[in-house]
């Protein structure tokens, strides 16, 4: 038994627990997001109208439900069985999804249990950056080591989801998504462990707790950068709903050539995210966050400007220099300026992503039946240049 707790508990098993962790709950959402409209409108018979309620609803539960834990972890909850909980929430969610095919059932019942299930990803990264803290690690690569594996859940997990709904059908597929769930919580119980809060006010005495435990929207360098996140990634989202439409119906070019430019982009982001975490002590977050949002700019402008196939594949270096970086040091930069608060932070930066999603749905859905879908690069371009200026705005602590 004294064998089994001091494997368990070497730093070897653990860092490769909370990578596992990470990929696995990583591919339970991407077997679920991909092929939810799908699900909706084929197995349930959902008007547009109810489709687009769905999603809106699903995802403002989504915001309350893991920010509410995310408070509730700070205080007194250990993250390990927070990350535990989640998982069983999303091993119930997918049972209701595999099951039941009424609407009013999964609007409530199953965006109750996803909502509740979403919380798991920023409770790992917040788990994560403690113990990185009170293990001496390096912070940024060791985050930048667990983000890749989300990255890589993200391009196995779509084409999976499909092939699983398409070929055996969507039972099938939630089941896969409930197996995976339960996966993740026998490795959190297993092999995460469980950290004291807050040792990074042990070990670093430059910190400013009054600033840092301030309210939310009295911080200004945490408004500033939400505003900034919500901004390029309202862009990135606008551009990954156009893109397809964009592609097909302005360019006329291969059906096939969306999925091979986001497979790309997927593949590039994975070496800059580890590049970027071990390019931090070097250059500074900061100065990388604003080189990713310049690169972010360079891609719009190519969007603008090219329409032929090879120039779209060369821009894609572009476009994964931006989101790889961002999505990286984005959540260390929050939780730099909450360090009392590392659930509260890295929900923040996931919550700031999901108000995205909501914002570019809208946006690219009545700019782009009215105008076309050539001005929805114009406005991400915009949006971009917005989002460097609310960057620049957030003070330099480090």
């Amino acid at each position: 038994m004294a064998n089994v707790s001091s494997f368990r508990r070497s730093q070897g098993v653990i860092f490769v627990a909370f990578l596992f962790t990470t990929f696995i709950v990583g591919i339970a959402g991407a077997l679920q997001s991909p092929t939810l409209s799908r699900f909706l409108t084929f197995e349930v018979k959902a008007d547009p109208r109810l489709v687009g309620l769905f999603f809106s609803v699903n995802a403002l539960a989504s915001i309350i439900g893991s920010f509410l834990l995310a408070k509730y972890s700070d205080k007194k909850g250990d993250r390990r069985n927070i990350v535990i909980f989640c998982c069983l929430m999303g091993v119930v969610n997918s049972v209701i999804f595999a099951f039941s095919r009424h609407y009013y059932i999964l609007i409530t019942l199953g965006v109750l249990f996803a909502a509740l299930s979403s919380a798991a990803m920023p409770q790992v990264f917040a788990l994560a950056r403690e113990y990185a803290v009170k293990t001496g690690r390096n912070v940024v690569a060791f985050n930048s080591l667990i983000r890749a594996q989300l990255s890589l859940a993200w391009v196995i997990g779509p084409p999976l989801s499909f092939g699983l709904a398409i070929h055996y059908g969507f039972t099938v597929m939630y089941l896969s998504a409930m197996s995976m769930f339960f996966v993740a919580m026998l490795f959190a119980a297993f092999f995460l462990p469980s950290v004291e809060k807050n040792p990074i006010l042990q070990l670093d005495n430059t910190i400013d707790i009054k600033s840092a435990n301030q309210r939310l929207f009295k911080n200004r360098n945490v408004v500033y950068l939400l505003l900034s996140t919500v901004f390029m990634w309202t862009a990135n989202m606008m551009y990954i709903i156009d893109m397809p439409l964009y592609v097909n119906s302005v360019l006329h070019l291969s059906d096939s050539l969306p999925g091979q430019l986001m497979g790309l982009a997927a593949g590039i982001e994975i070496p800059a995210m580890l590049i970027a975490g071990y390019l931090v002590p070097v250059l500074g977050k900061r100065n990388l966050f604003f080189i990713a949002i310049i690169c972010g700019l360079l891609f719009y402008v190519g969007m603008i400007l090219f329409t032929d196939e090879f120039a779209l594949f060369a821009l894609q270096l572009f476009n994964a220099l931006f989101i790889g970086v961002v999505a990286n040091i984005g959540i260390i930069y929050f939780q730099d300026l909450l360090p009392t608060r590392m659930g509260v932070a890295s929900t923040l930066f996931n919550n700031g992503i999901i108000c995205s999603t909501i914002l570019a749905g809208i946006i690219q859905g009545f700019v782009s039946e009215s105008y076309g879908h050539e001005i929805i690069y114009w406005i991400a371009f915009a949006m971009v240049a917005i989002s460097l200026l609310f960057c620049a705005l957030v003070k330099d602590k480090h």
